[in-house]
């Protein structure tokens, strides 16, 4: 593969997007039509946390169905990839500042496959995952995100996949977003757009909205990955500009050579 590949954030939200028909599905689908074809994807979810940083190195991966309470229908989902071993190899080699885990006890988790199989439903494209050092400052996941951007020249495409605004315990379903959930969500897109990464590092900058926002870390800090694999010349795109649940913001970014 010659060229950059694309550095993705994909607001994720529920895994029922993924046997929904909504504009959600629907943008993760056109997304998949019009970037560049990768030779592998990595993957950062918000639903792998580790002690340290973990690479999967196994095959087949399985489908994760981390999550209770819906239907039959959503269980029976699967997402078989082809082989990333040699990529996730890759990403081990690429990332100098911590020793990285190679395992087979992870497969693909629903922060994964239910983005990736609207984008390439064929399944065809190798994908493997990093997951999250829980117990690392947020400007550490922004160092990791511009090691494996190196990957990015070797036909490898990162998609990151969290929320920006993500607090369940507040959702109103049909409801309109909370005026907290819009200023954050306000607040992380200009710095997105000035290329503030000391803003997006330090986001509790942003005071009682970023509290709300992001009241646990976990579906925040993806994004720091897909931010510190912009490279100079990289054009930044928003897409699935909207909420869901009135407390979570579905704002995808692409960042990709103009």
């Amino acid at each position: 593969m010659t060229g950059r590949m694309p550095a993705l954030f994909v607001g994720h939200g529920s895994p029922m997007n993924v046997i929904t028909d909504n504009p959600f599905r629907r943008g993760w689908a056109a997304l998949g039509t019009r970037l560049p074809r990768p030779d592998a994807i990595l993957c950062v979810s918000a639903h792998w946390l580790t002690r340290g940083t973990a690479v999967t190195m196994g095959h087949p991966l399985a489908t994760i169905h981390d999550f209770h309470g819906f239907p039959r229908a959503l269980y029976e989902e699967r997402y078989p990839v082809p082989d990333a071993r040699p990529f996730a190899q890759a990403a081990i080699d690429a990332i100098r500042s911590t020793r990285v885990v190679a395992t087979a006890d992870w497969g693909l988790d629903h922060g994964a496959w239910a983005v990736l199989k609207p984008m390439y439903p064929a399944g065809d494209i190798p994908v493997f995952q990093l997951s999250i050092d829980a117990d690392a400052p947020p400007r550490r996941h922004l160092e990791l995100g511009r090691e494996i951007g190196a990957l990015r020249e070797r036909g490898v495409m990162i998609v990151a996949s969290g929320n920006i605004v993500h607090n369940l315990a507040l959702m109103r379903p049909g409801a309109a977003p909370y005026d907290w959930a819009l200023e954050f969500d306000a607040y992380v897109a200009g710095a997105l757009e000035r290329g503030d990464d000391d803003a997006l590092a330090d986001y509790t900058r942003a005071g009682r909205a970023a509290e709300l926002a992001v009241n646990t870390a976990e579906h925040y800090l993806p994004l720091l990955y897909a931010a510190g694999a912009r490279r100079d010349g990289d054009a930044l795109e928003f897409f699935n500009e909207g909420f869901d649940l009135a407390s979570v913001s579905m704002r995808g970014v692409v960042f990709r050579t103009a």
